[in-house]
This record gives structure tokens, sequence and C-alpha cells, in this order.
């Protein structure tokens, strides 16, 4: 970047240092739309798209009971996380846990804190890794549709997918600048907004299809395999995709700390995680069933760019934009929580550095000026280039998407928040209360290995062959 006069006065310098002293004061003015806001772009993602894939896997009994079961759990451990976010008491402890990291070392101490910050940024980072895998598969749709459309539905419409996934790391190194999820709520309301566009077109699309075929396509049992041992593997995959599309305890303390009080942070997030989490199973039932409907055991891995729609084009071509665009806020959101970790970190360890701790105000033409600190140049840049390479290695939607959900949901989603409940709650051990959530702690430990074991076989299926 070349630096030189820009407007205003012309003895102003074009980049002037300062370092503030302190904390900054947090303006916390957030409520229930806003949070559902950050949370609908967390959640309704790349998971919605294979959900009619993961149908076809379980079958149209399995199938819409899974869905509603993990929309069950997620709304449990929703609820109980909310109440983490003060200590000691849920509404008017004096202790803010700002991070997931920080609620685990309050209640659970400092070992729980650091398997828990491990798990959490390995996740985070896993996300960007499945973003960046489904918007090059979305730009490749878009090549894809108007290919076909001029040239025929058997032509050999092929694109390489690595240049649009350093595209879309491209756009992401932009949007990384912005400075935490205080000044981001507008990206959360585009990509919400982008994200209902796209669901309702798989749906209105997956609907008139099963319209035109005359038939709902589909069976009890789900896709038949060769084998009982392959078909074990796919429902454990179909299990795991189910499981990434639900929970969002990653970022659910960093966007209940944005939330302004009166009334108590707690109630309005659980408010704000209800109105997500039924408008996300319904969209999520809707996609599947109607999508599994449409297409049966044909069901496409991803339901608008796996080409089980092909006209009309322009329509598939808005859906895959309005996919890309979400994508953008979704990285964002699930990024911001390692860019405040590593700003947080590195401040606290080197006090004195200028590079750690100095911003230098920037102002070039026609635009207004911006504060730019050098490590989150430095550190933003090399995450989502790390991102970025990750995907261009492992290129698998599915597999990827069910190895995530897999490997995140039961420590993440249900051990901590329900370990921290009891503390916060004081559940004296084998009541009641402890005993069923012990229960369920266990039961979601056994689906979440069973996913586990299946998507990893996959994914080493996928690169072997």
């Amino acid at each position: 970047m070349a630096f030189g006069e820009g407007g205003g006065d012309a003895t102003a310098p074009l980049i002037s240092s300062d370092r503030p002293k302190g904390h900054l004061n947090v303006v916390r003015n957030g409520n229930e739309w806003t949070a559902s806001a950050h949370v609908i772009t967390a959640v309704i993602g790349s998971g919605v798209l294979s959900l009619a894939w993961s149908m076809a896997q379980l079958g149209w009994v399995a199938g819409p009971g899974t869905m509603v079961v993990f929309a069950s759990v997620t709304a449990l451990q929703s609820t109980i996380f909310a109440d983490c976010y003060r200590s000691p008491d849920p509404e008017h402890g004096p202790h803010r846990n700002r991070t997931y990291a920080h609620a685990v070392d309050r209640n659970l101490g400092s070992t729980s804190a650091w398997i828990c910050q491990l798990l959490q940024q390995t996740a985070l980072f896993g996300y960007g890794i499945a973003y960046t895998i489904t918007a090059s598969t979305s730009f490749r749709a878009i090549l894809k549709a108007n290919c076909y459309h001029a040239r025929g539905h058997d032509a050999p419409c092929a694109y390489d997918g690595s240049y649009y996934m350093l595209m879309f790391g491209g756009m992401q190194l932009l949007l990384s600048f912005i400075p935490g999820f205080h000044d981001m709520a507008w990206l959360s309301v585009v990509a919400a907004i982008m994200s209902f566009s796209y669901a309702f077109i798989g749906l209105g699309l997956g609907l008139a299809n099963t319209i035109s075929n005359g038939v709902i396509k589909g069976s009890i049992t789900g896709v038949p395999m060769k084998t009982p041992v392959a078909k074990v593997w796919r429902v454990s995959q179909a299990i795991g995709d189910i499981a990434f599309a639900y929970p969002y305890s990653l970022i659910l303390l960093e966007i209940q700390d944005t939330l302004k009080s009166p009334p108590a942070e707690n109630k309005t997030m659980k408010k704000a995680s209800i109105i997500s989490i039924m408008v996300t199973t319904f969209f999520y039932l809707c996609c599947g069933c109607f999508g599994y409907a449409a297409f049966g055991s044909d069901a496409p891995g991803n339901l608008l760019t796996g080409f089980g729609f092909y006209e009309p084009y322009w329509l598939i071509d808005f859906a895959n934009a309005c996919i890309i665009l979400h994508l953008l806020g979704g990285y964002q959101v699930y990024s911001q929580p390692i860019y405040q970790f590593a700003d947080r970190y590195f401040a606290e360890r080197y006090p004195g550095s200028g590079f750690v701790n100095d911003f230098h105000t920037v102002k070039l033409p026609l635009l207004p000026a911006y504060r730019v600190n050098l490590l989150r140049v430095c550190f933003r840049t090399l995450y989502v280039a790390s991102t970025t390479a990750v995907a261009l290695f492992f290129p698998y939607f599915n597999e990827v998407l069910a190895l995530l959900g897999a490997l995140n949901f039961w420590p993440l989603a249900i051990y901590f928040p329900v370990e921290m409940y009891f503390i916060q709650r004081k559940v004296p051990r084998w009541s009641t209360r402890w005993v069923v959530l012990q229960g369920f702690s266990a039961v979601c430990l056994l689906v979440s290995a069973f996913a586990l074991v299946g998507s990893v076989q996959g994914v080493i299926s996928q690169k072997i062959g």
C-alpha cells in the first residue's frame, strides 16, 4: 500500500499512532432480535444444504425424528448455558463470563478451561474450513447452472474449486478487520436475510419438484446399501451432518455479551434461542423433507449445488449467490472468538509491545479514517490463509461437516454446559435432576462417538478414493 497525502487538513499525518489507556468501555445494546440474527447467521449455514442427503440415509421416520431430537437437545443445552454468563448468580452475579473458556475456568477450573479452549478453537477453525469449502461449491454451482442452461444437462461442465476458495479467502481477509462482535450486527442481519432467502428457494424448489413428480419419493429405511456395514457408516455420517447443523454453543456467550440489561441477559438469550431454534427447525424440516420427497435415494449431498435442480437456472444462480453472501457473514461469526482470544492473549503477555498494542490511524482519500493494529493484520491474515489451505487439501463437503458435527457435539454442546449448570445451580449429586442430566449427557456421548467413527471413515475413504 502506498501512503500519500489525503483529504482533510494537509498537515495532518496520514498515519498516527495511539495506545488506548486501559480497557475501552463496551456498549451493549443488543436485544433478542439482534441475538436471534447472530444465531440464525451461525446456524442456518452450510448445514441446511446437506439435510436432504441426511434424510435420504435415515428414511422418513428416523430422518425427521433425528432433527426434532437435535432441536430439543439444542434448546435444552442453550437454556442451561445461558445461565452461565454471570457468576455466581445467573441474573445478578457481578462476574461476566464473556467467553466459553472464561465460563468453564470460573466454574470448573483451569484444567477444564484449557481442554475446552483447545476444543473450541479447533472447532471454530473447522467451521472456517467448512464455510470455505461450501462457498467454493456455490461459486462453481453458478458457473455449472449457466453452462447446463446454455449447452444442455449432459454437457461436461466441470470447474476447479481452488480458485474460488482463494477468492473467498481474499474476501474474508477484508472482513476480518471488523474489530469484534459489537461492530458486526449489520453483517449478521444481512447474512440472516441471505440464509432465509436460499432456504426458502431450496424449500420451494423441492416442493415444486415433488408436485411435478406426482409422487413422494423415499422410503421408511432410507437409501439401500450393498452391506449392513456400509449402511451403518452412512447413517453415522447423516447423524454427524445433523449434529453440525444445530448447536451454536461455541459462540453463545459471545453473542450474549452483546445484550443490554435490564432485562437480565440470560432471559433475553433464552428468548433469542427459542426464536432461533423454532425458525431453524422449521426450515430444516422443510428443506430436508421436500428435498428427500423430490429426489428420494438420489438426494444430492448439497441441495442447491448437487444439481438435482437445473431450472430455472437464474434462480439457482441467485440462491447460490445468497449462500456465498451468508457464508461471508457466517465465517466472521465463527472467527471473531478466535480473533478476540488472540488479541487478549498477546495484549496480556506483551503489555509493553507497540506491535501488539498500538493502533495506527490510516487516512486514505475519500474514505473515513480507520484504526489498524499490526498484530491483528498479521494474525488474521495468517488465520484466513490457514483455513483456506486446509480447505484446498480436504474439499469434501458432507464428510467434513459430519466430522465437525460429531467431534464437537458432546464435549462443547453437552458436557461442559451440563457440568457448569450443576455448579451454578448447586445441584446435589445423585439427586433426580443430577441423574437425569448425567444420563442425558451419556446418551449424547454415545451418539457423538457413533457419528465420529463413521465421519472419520468417510473422510479417509474420500481422500484415498
